[in-house]
C-alpha cells in the first residue's frame, strides 16, 4: 500500500500527480505546514481526479489561532486566498483556499490527528476499493465526478450504498483492517 503520509509517490505518478508534486515542492507547502502533520488527501493521490480537482491538504492543529496565523502569514499573497472557520460534524475546522498555477489548494485543519481525520480515512478506503475493483470501477467513479458528484457520493452510488455516503464508506474500515492501522 502507498504511504500517503509522504508526497514522494507523486513524482512517479500520472501527469496531475507530477504537477501536484512540483507545485507542492516548489512552493514548500508541505515544509511550511510540517508542524501540523500535513497529508495530501482527496482525488489526486488515488488517481480519480478530474480537470478542476483541487489539492486537498489536511492538517492537525493543537492551537487553532497559531495555525490560522501561519496560514495567513504564509499563503495570503496567493491568488484568491480566503480563510474561514466552520464547524464540520461539531469540529471546529479552519479552511483555507488559494490558487497556484491555476491549481486550487485547499488546506483543511482540525484538532484531530491527520491520520484519524475522515478525509484520510476515506481516501484509504477508496484506494483499497479502487485496487480491488479495477479500472472499470475507477472510470465509473471519474465519470460520476465529471457529472458533478462529490467523491463519497460517487462511491456510494456505484456500490449501491444507502444513507449518508460518508458514514457508509466508514463501514469498510472493518473489511479493510489495514486502513485502520494508524487510527488513534
Amino acid at each position: 500500500m502507498i504511504d500517503f503520509t509522504s508526497i514522494s509517490y507523486l513524482k512517479n505518478g500520472n501527469p496531475k500527480q507530477k504537477l501536484a508534486y512540483k507545485i507542492l515542492n516548489e512552493n514548500r507547502i508541505m515544509d511550511i505546514l510540517h508542524e501540523f502533520d500535513p497529508i495530501l488527501v482527496g482525488t489526486v493521490p488515488i488517481n480519480i481526479d478530474i480537470e478542476n480537482s483541487d489539492l486537498d491538504i489536511i492538517c492537525f492543529w493543537k492551537n487553532q489561532r497559531a495555525f490560522r496565523e501561519k496560514l495567513i502569514a504564509q499563503f495570503s499573497e496567493f491568488k484568491a486566498f480566503r480563510i474561514q472557520d466552520i464547524s464540520i460534524h461539531g469540529q471546529l475546522t479552519t479552511l483555507t483556499n488559494f490558487f497556484i498555477d491555476k491549481i486550487e489548494i485547499e488546506i483543511f485543519g482540525q484538532n484531530i490527528p491527520t491520520e484519524s481525520q475522515y478525509g484520510y480515512r476515506h481516501m484509504l478506503i477508496e484506494n483499497k476499493l479502487l485496487l480491488e475493483k479495477g479500472d472499470n470501477f475507477r472510470m465509473e467513479i471519474i465519470k460520476l465526478k465529471q457529472q458533478g458528484y462529490k467523491t463519497e457520493p460517487a462511491f456510494a452510488k456505484i456500490l449501491g450504498l444507502e444513507g449518508d455516503p460518508y458514514q457508509e464508506l466508514m463501514k469498510f474500515e472493518t473489511a479493510y483492517p489495514e486502513t485502520k492501522k494508524r487510527i488513534n
